[in-house]
C-alpha cells in the first residue's frame, strides 16, 4: 500500500456495512491506516484495471499483533463492487505466504454475527479457537480463529 491510497481506501472502507456497525468513519479509517504505515505493518492493495488501478482489496496484518507472538490479521476487505471474484482470497494469500517468513501462525478476530467471514476463513483453514464477549461492541462476540502457516 502505498501513501496515496489511502483517501480511496478510506472512503470506501467506510462505505461498508460491517465497519459502519462498528463506526469506522472514513476520518477513522484514514487515521488508521497513516499510523498502520508509521508502525511498519504489512499492508497489501489489490487495484482494479477497470478503475485505473485504483485500490479495490486491503489485507492489513500486524506482523506480531497476536499476543506478542503470532501474526494478526486487523482488516481483510474488499469493495463491494469486486465481491465474489477471490480478491480477499488472493490477498489473504499473499499475506500469509510472507507472514510465514516470521512467524508461525496468523490469528484475527470474526464478529459472530458475521457469517459469511467465519464460512469464509474456514474454507481458508482457520479453526475458531475461542470467544471474546463484548470485546469491541456490547452485545458482540469476537471470535478468534487460527491457522498455522505453511512452512512452520
Amino acid at each position: 500500500m502505498e501513501r496515496s491510497d489511502i483517501p480511496l481506501l478510506s472512503g470506501w472502507l467506510a462505505a461498508l456495512p460491517l465497519l459502519q456497525r462498528y463506526e469506522f468513519t472514513a476520518g477513522k479509517a484514514e487515521a488508521a491506516l497513516e499510523e498502520a504505515l508509521r508502525q511498519a505493518d504489512m499492508l497489501w492493495v489489490c487495484d482494479a484495471e477497470d478503475m485505473l488501478g485504483r485500490a479495490c482489496g486491503l489485507a492489513w496484518v500486524m506482523p506480531r499483533g497476536g499476543l506478542g507472538r503470532s501474526a494478526y490479521l486487523r482488516l481483510l476487505a474488499v469493495n463491494e463492487t469486486y465481491a465474489g471474484l477471490g480478491i480477499g482470497a488472493g490477498l489473504l494469500a499473499h499475506a500469509e505466504q510472507l507472514a510465514a517468513r516470521s512467524t508461525k501462525d496468523m490469528l484475527l478476530l470474526v464478529s459472530d454475527f458475521n457469517v459469511d467471514a467465519q464460512r469464509f476463513y474456514q474454507r481458508q483453514g482457520y479453526t475458531q479457537i475461542g470467544a471474546i464477549p463484548d470485546y469491541v461492541l456490547p452485545g458482540v462476540t469476537e471470535l478468534l480463529f487460527r491457522k498455522r502457516l505453511a512452512g512452520s
